[in-house]
């Protein structure tokens, strides 16, 4: 895995400043932005699942690297091109909004699907199916668990060894049983769930302020 850009450590810094607490996962924060920038850079995705509050954060994570967060992001020359030949008028309105995506995917928002598979077959095994489905290996799986324990999270995270996909863990201060298969693990330094939640949502904007920066800029 290679080294952080300079260019791009001043999110971190930034973050840490704002948040003193994080300091002591200044590293593992890195390491898990390195991890999706080499994901990205080789043509893979992010697939993403938690539960309650942490399923709202796997959608929010996807909405900022499926469009713009801060940066413009608009589609190349050719492709814009490639809209108006197809219709002039409807192309050139999507050539001008249109913007370009870093595909991620929140494992819990497929109703039907994880409906049918939780009633069928297994309530613990619904993000475990959706990434043995969409998932390759060179994906990343960013698996937020509050306790580092919730058992869906972990099946998944099983599969996701099995298929060479790396997984993040976003955890509390315990880090639960993710700590023993994540190759990655952030555990924030709190105890409680709320507080543990205030502090993922600072963490993986910085991330997507990262990668866009990187893959944008």
């Amino acid at each position: 895995m290679g080294k952080i850009d300079e260019s791009l450590i001043k999110h971190v810094d930034l973050l840490i400043s704002r948040y003193p607490m994080l300091k002591i996962v200044k590293k593992d924060i890195i390491a898990a932005y390195l991890t999706m920038e080499e994901c990205y850079s080789n043509g893979g995705k992010l697939l993403i699942a938690g539960n309650g509050g942490s399923a709202a954060d796997a959608e929010h994570i996807a909405g900022e690297l499926m469009k713009k967060f801060r940066k413009p992001r608009p589609v190349s020359k050719e492709f814009a091109e490639k809209l108006k030949a197809v219709d002039l008028e409807r192309g050139s309105k999507l050539a001008e909004n249109l913007e370009c995506s870093l595909m991620a995917i929140p494992l819990v928002a497929h109703e039907a699907l994880t409906t049918a598979y939780i009633n069928d077959v297994d309530g613990l095994g619904v993000f475990a199916q959706q990434l043995f489905g969409y998932g390759k290996a060179g994906d990343v799986f960013l698996g937020i668990s509050t306790s580092g324990n919730s058992q869906n999270i972990i099946n998944a995270a099983v599969v996701a060894r099995a298929m060479g996909i790396k997984t993040i863990a976003l955890t509390g201060a315990g880090g639960g049983e993710l700590v023993n298969i994540a190759d990655v693990i952030v555990k924030v330094p709190e105890k409680e769930t709320y507080m543990i939640q205030e502090l993922h949502l600072p963490i993986y904007h910085s991330w997507c302020l990262m990668l866009e920066e990187k893959f944008f800029d």
